[in-house]
């Protein structure tokens, strides 16, 4: 018999890449393809590129770069790449890379396998009407105890700077059903921690019995679920955050303490410009509303400096906002360009500037993320192992509120769900005593 196939993936970027990458892993598995961590010895080398963050592309292509002595030496080697960049550039990607053989769209990697069949190049980036998710094959049993899955795809906000809607399309929402299906399965796998995914998950819209259901209906039914501990959700956008799922936080303990909750900026000025269509004000008043449903919720956030025409009034605000909300961990970066969005006609702010702001907002934002951790000693919290420490006898897990919490415990394992006391705080993570 001939030895299985190796496939090695790379990931770039979101969660929901993450899923993705498992769910084209699974698809090629049903090719005879086994996962690889060795680049070296892969038969496929895919890139699963993400189109968020600054140079993606530039990225994208110093990595290609590197492939080609791996493709010198294994003419047979395949080369994919996969995901956002994919869709945004298509075939420019086999004109400036020959050595690529193809390059999928993230609406059509259920097409993967016969694509790596075809002894020619190709490309698809479209977006087909047959629901990838009916194509794919099931799921494997997870590596660990926690789990993704994706309710919803793309997003019809437009905001100046995304671009989204044009590389993952219009909002679509899988059906109940099925994600019930899905979420059964892998806790009968032992998955015990799920994290619904969405580009705006909170404006999911699935059918279901009755008619289209919402987010806040579909998680409480995924609540029922016998063994389902946890549920979290991301990533979600302020202006989708109706009563129904406000309450369910104060409603249901398996909806974990813990909500990223994108605001971008401070400023209604530059709010406006991006086109989020919400204002500082609304935003602060939603988080009241939040935080009366769950009070020891933890909040955290996206942030952009150096949008174009952001003055210091503008960031003064962002700042202001920040201050008044008090954030356990946020994600900020500088502007970036995005081709074919608004925003990328658009006069930048001049570097320097962007870059001092950008230091000063993430100083505030370590020093508020370094006092919500204070604040967890001597605090008592779940915590699910799901992975070994560097020590003997230790365990890692996360938090209600998603913190690392190192625990020393010789006799628990992986997939333990334990109450723990918290003992300390670092700078990224919590040491605890296990309680039970």
């Amino acid at each position: 018999m001939s030895s299985p196939k190796k496939l090695f993936i790379k990931t770039y970027g979101c969660q929901m890449n993450v899923y993705d990458s498992e769910r084209m892993a699974e698809a090629m598995g049903n090719e005879g393809y086994l996962l690889t961590e060795v680049q070296e010895e892969a038969d496929m080398v895919l890139l699963n590129t993400c189109h968020i963050r600054e140079k993606a592309s530039e990225k994208l292509y110093s990595d290609l770069g590197r492939l080609k002595p791996l493709k010198a030496a294994k003419p047979d080697l395949k080369i994919g790449v996969a995901g956002c960049v994919a869709q945004a550039e298509g075939a420019e990607i086999l004109k400036r890379m020959p050595l690529v053989d193809l390059v999928v769209g993230p609406q059509s990697y259920h097409r993967l396998p016969e694509m790596a069949r075809a002894p020619e190049k190709t490309v698809d980036t479209e977006f087909p009407v047959e629901d990838k998710f009916d194509l794919l094959p099931e799921r494997k049993a997870p590596r660990g105890p926690s789990a993704f899955l994706t309710v919803q795809e793309g997003c019809d906000k437009f905001c100046a700077f995304c671009v989204v809607p044009y590389t993952r399309g219009a909002e679509v929402s899988r059906p109940v059903g099925r994600i019930l299906d899905e979420a059964r399965k892998l806790v009968e796998r032992g998955v015990r921690d799920i994290t619904l995914l969405g580009q705006n998950v909170n404006a999911y819209h699935g059918e279901g019995p009755g008619g289209a259901w919402t987010l806040a209906r579909l998680i409480r039914a995924l609540a029922e679920i016998n063994g389902l501990a946890r549920i979290r959700y991301t990533t979600s956008h302020p202006n989708d955050m109706d009563d129904d799922l406000v309450a369910a936080h104060g409603d249901l303990p398996a909806l974990m303490p813990y909500l990223h909750l994108p605001v971008q900026s401070g400023s209604d000025r530059i709010l406006k410009a991006m086109n989020r269509k919400h204002t500082a004000e609304s935003y602060l008043r939603l988080v009241e509303r939040i935080r009366a449903a769950r009070p020891d919720i933890l909040l955290s956030s996206d942030f952009i400096v150096g949008f174009p025409g952001e003055t210091d009034r503008d960031f003064a605000d962002t700042m202001d906002l920040i201050r008044a909300v008090g954030f356990g961990q946020a994600f900020s970066f500088k502007y970036s360009a995005r081709p074919g969005t608004p925003a990328a006609e658009k006069d930048p702010v001049e570097a320097a500037i962007a870059d001092a702001r950008l230091q000063e907002l993430q100083a505030l934002i370590t020093t508020q993320q370094r006092a919500a951790q204070l604040a967890m000693v001597g605090r008592e919290v779940g915590v699910l192992y799901d992975k070994p420490g560097r020590l003997p006898g230790q365990l890692v897990g996360k938090s209600d509120h998603l913190h690392a919490v190192f625990v020393e415990d010789a006799q628990g394992k992986v997939g333990d769900l334990v109450r723990v006391r918290i003992v300390a705080s670092s700078s990224n993570s919590l040491a605890a005593e296990r309680i039970g």
